[in-house]
């Protein structure tokens, strides 16, 4: 995903310490006159640069294979805040390239320097010095993921009470089809669940639903089109108490969060069934938009995490990084295809690898 930017350091990182080597050799050069000794190791040292040379490639010049020579003999270098300065501006384009949100890129720039700048670190690990920084930044950014199943079987232990999950997000996030792909999941690991057909906006939506339901084998609760959506989040609710189901999945109609209507809708929703996980549904292909809904739906509501679309075709990875960092909740799951099986506990580790870093 980050392939450009892998491939900018790399060549910043060779560059810095080709400097630093060049630095170096400045500084030798007034020693010669000063003592004898130093200046005949100099000269067998060149002697034996020159020996090397004829082994070398055709296109090296002899200046270049004595740098390297010296450059040899220097263990540790220093990257100034004038060379890092340098290549900031380019290594944010490339963040915002990747769909990184501005601040987050910001953010990362700012870690990067305080981490690298002024730090002896060995020439030839530099490179890897620096990844390595990129690697724990993103680690912070992102929240540590909780496992939904866990938090289910903990209340319905303690309480007997079904733990009620709440999901939103805009029209053709596939927050349906994500809400049907967790029921299976949490089924095949032996936790009971049923469904609430809340999106009543849409005749469609509540038939897609129920489809779901029986391919799966879950129970949907429907009113009919047009109904209170809360009403059937809160009929889901007393079903599951009375027939002891572990776990109420809300469907929510999807809105556009620039809409102060529908989020007041869901604001309501939220109040009557009393959710204890509120779940945002957003397509990782979108960048800033994914940013901006979540934000927004976090500000009406609370969101408690996420749960990212399509994230097999993302080829960038930085709208993962910025919602995660924007809203300061976890990434739950990533969803990779379209059949049940398809969606994935999201893995911070597995996801530093994606990004090729």
């Amino acid at each position: 995903m980050f392939s450009k930017l892998k491939e900018k350091l790399k060549n910043w990182t060779k560059k810095v310490a080709k400097e630093e080597s060049e630095e170096k050799v400045i500084e030798i050069k007034p020693k010669k006159k000063k003592k004898k000794e130093k200046s005949e190791k100099a000269e067998e040292l060149i002697e034996d640069s020159k020996e090397e040379l004829t082994e070398s490639l055709e296109d090296e010049a002899k200046p270049q294979s004595l740098l390297k020579k010296i450059g040899a003999k220097i263990t540790k270098i220093k990257i100034t805040e004038k060379e890092f300065e340098v290549y900031a501006e380019e290594l944010q384009e490339l963040l915002l390239e990747n769909n990184v949100a501005f601040e987050v890129s910001e953010k990362i720039i700012d870690e990067l320097k305080e981490q690298i700048v002024g730090k002896e670190l060995l020439k030839k690990e530099v490179e890897d010095e620096i990844r390595e920084a990129f690697k724990n930044i993103i680690r912070e950014i992102l929240i540590e993921p909780f496992k939904i199943a866990d938090k289910i079987k903990e209340k319905y232990e303690k309480t007997k009470e079904p733990y009620v999950i709440l999901f939103c997000g805009i029209n053709g996030s596939g927050k349906t089809t994500t809400i049907a792909k967790i029921a299976d999941n949490l089924q095949k690991q032996g936790i009971s669940c049923v469904l609430a057909a809340a999106d009543t906006f849409r005749a469609a939506a509540i038939h897609q639903l129920q489809e779901h339901g029986e391919k799966i084998g879950v129970k949907v609760i429907s009113h009919e089109y047009g109904s209170d959506p809360a009403a059937v989040g809160f009929d889901a609710v007393k079903y599951a108490k009375k027939n002891l189901i572990k776990c109420v999945l809300i469907d929510t109609a999807g809105r556009m969060h620039t809409s102060k209507d529908l989020m007041r809708e869901i604001e309501k929703i939220a109040r009557v069934t009393k959710p204890d996980l509120k779940i945002f549904v957003g397509e990782s292909i979108t960048g800033n938009d994914a940013i901006e809904q979540a934000k927004s739906f976090n500000w009406a509501i609370g969101i408690d995490g996420i749960v990212l679309t399509k994230a097999d075709i993302d080829e960038k990875g930085g709208t993962s990084l910025s919602v995660g960092y924007i809203t300061k909740k976890p990434i739950l799951y990533l969803g990779t295809g379209q059949v049940y099986e398809d969606i994935e506990p999201f893995n911070k580790e597995k996801f530093i690898k994606k990004l090729g870093l």
